[in-house]
């Protein structure tokens, strides 16, 4: 009872400092930058970019492009050599180590500064969602964050290794004593086992908090069923909060209903090796409170000027409703001027809220229709509440025009029941992405392209493909549009379509 009595001020407190900042959020956001642009103003990036500490927002955009990992690699290798004061004042005490898609892996620094944005993040959605449903009874149970290794390397007396497997050492007090799966499980690289392991663990447990990526999550629920023959509300009772992140959750949402077998409190989280960028703060609304007061300084650039080479980039105070845009931030972990290649819409300026639309490189416009990955999977939700049929996973792909076929967006759909009539779920992706899309209308309505395809992935066909390139599980995901035919070759490869 003292534990839930000192959690319930945590969490009111907390609340207050929320709204604190939300409630003032350009006067928090120029604040950021003066302590960002001090500190950094002795450092070889601050040198090199003739820094001062009292430099103007304006001086700072004239004198810092915008860059992403091969722009500062010249910093971060001399970070990975152990030299000081490259990127931010002293020695990052964390390399977290991502994987990239033109510079193979990717170590991006977490500095002492920095590190409370990265572990505050989730702690403070929690706490939020205490504040106000008032509900934490969970708070006795058993919490699982399905996770990569915690195990860490050093390169040159840095610790590095995946941002789960760091976080996984500075559990909040509070959770320590109730987090699952043990040390031995979490350590497990083979993701297969890994999920065999920690079903072990858990059945049987009070399990009140689950979290994860979906695909993951999604992965074990369906072995906790197989192997109990119940749903996952029946193997755990008092089990009534979803966390995740990642990726986006509406198109798992009736398959999660369905494996879990009730409704339960979900929280979504918006987390990256680069930064904890917002979080969902509020049971009501589905969009997510960006955060604004953790050492991070915004930027953002409209996603058409963007794919027109233009960068020209706005702080906060410049952006507007329902327009998408990509995200820039500056950040006490040493990243200046840095693209996320995530992709945002704000969807309220009092307090700024948003939505996440997708990667910038992940979009599709083989045929010029600039279809971005909040499109495809809107397009896909809807297929799936209009014809009940239940999709896995899915990724699209161009099927350029050729002598037997039409050019077309391909899609490869992993479904639920292995019977499924495709013509109906095809019309509605169709029609969805019409609606979403004036440059895909465009293109189907003058006979560019044909209407979407459909190929039937068999049972666990994506879960296969991620273990041939070496992927299942850690923080891999299948990406859901491609302007390539890479992963759609694999799959035929592989024998993996029906």
């Amino acid at each position: 009872m003292l534990k839930q009595a000192v959690i319930k001020i945590m969490a009111r407190l907390k609340r207050n400092q929320v709204v604190s900042w939300a409630k003032n959020p350009i006067q928090t956001q120029q604040s950021q930058f003066n302590y960002l642009v001090k500190k950094a103003s002795k450092t070889i990036f601050g040198k090199d970019h003739n820094f001062s500490e009292s430099m103007s927002y304006d001086e700072f955009k004239a004198k810092v492009p915008v860059s992403d990992y091969e722009d500062l690699r010249k910093y971060f290798e001399q970070i990975k050599q152990g030299k000081k004061n490259i990127l931010w004042p002293g020695k990052p005490i964390y390399l977290a180590v991502t994987s990239g898609t033109t510079s193979g892996s990717k170590y991006i620094p977490i500095t002492k500064e920095s590190l409370p944005n990265h572990l505050n993040g989730a702690k403070t959605a929690l706490l939020m969602y205490i504040a106000q449903t008032g509900k934490i009874d969970f708070i006795n149970g058993k919490f699982i964050f399905i996770q990569g290794s915690p195990i860490l390397t050093k390169i040159s007396g840095i610790l590095s290794g995946r941002l789960s497997g760091i976080s996984a050492h500075h559990v909040p007090f509070y959770m320590k004593r109730n987090m699952l799966p043990s040390w031995d499980t979490n350590i497990v690289e083979e993701w297969e086992n890994k999920v065999e392991s920690i079903v072990k663990e858990t059945v049987g447990e009070n399990m009140t908090i689950i979290s994860g990526i979906p695909s993951w999550l999604q992965m074990y629920f369906e072995k906790i069923t197989e192997k109990t023959n119940r749903k996952v509300s029946e193997v755990f009772p008092n089990f009534n909060l979803l966390i995740y992140g990642g990726v986006n959750f509406d198109p798992y949402r009736k398959k999660f209903t369905e494996l879990i077998g009730k409704e339960v409190d979900s929280i979504e989280l918006f987390p990256a090796s680069e930064g904890f960028f917002a979080f969902q703060d509020s049971q009501e609304k589905k969009d997510l409170l960006l955060i604004l007061n953790a050492g991070i300084f915004y930027e953002f650039i409209d996603v058409e000027d963007y794919r027109n080479n233009n960068l020209k980039r706005v702080p906060l105070w410049g952006v507007k409703k329902n327009k998408n845009y990509v995200m820039i931030i500056s950040s006490s972990a040493g990243l200046w001027g840095y693209n996320t290649g995530d992709t945002v819409r704000f969807t309220s300026l009092k307090p700024y809220r948003i939505n996440v639309t997708g990667r910038i490189k992940q979009s599709l416009s083989a045929f010029g229709e600039h279809v971005i990955v909040k499109e495809v999977e809107q397009a896909i939700e809807q297929a799936i509440i209009n014809t009940g049929i239940m999709v896995k996973e899915f990724t699209v792909a161009p099927m350029f025009k050729s002598k037997s076929s039409n050019a077309c967006h391909e899609w490869f759909i992993e479904f639920d029941e292995k019977k499924v009539q495709t013509k109906e779920f095809a019309k509605i992706l169709d029609q969805e992405l019409q609606k979403q899309n004036k440059y895909y209308k465009d293109l189907i309505t003058g006979k560019i392209i044909g209407k979407p395809l459909i190929r039937k992935i068999t049972e666990d066909g994506f879960k296969k493909y991620m273990k041939s390139i070496g992927k299942l599980g850690g923080q891999n995901k299948i990406p859901k549009i491609a302007n390539n035919r890479k992963i759609a070759e694999q799959l035929k490869k592989l024998n993996l379509i029906r």
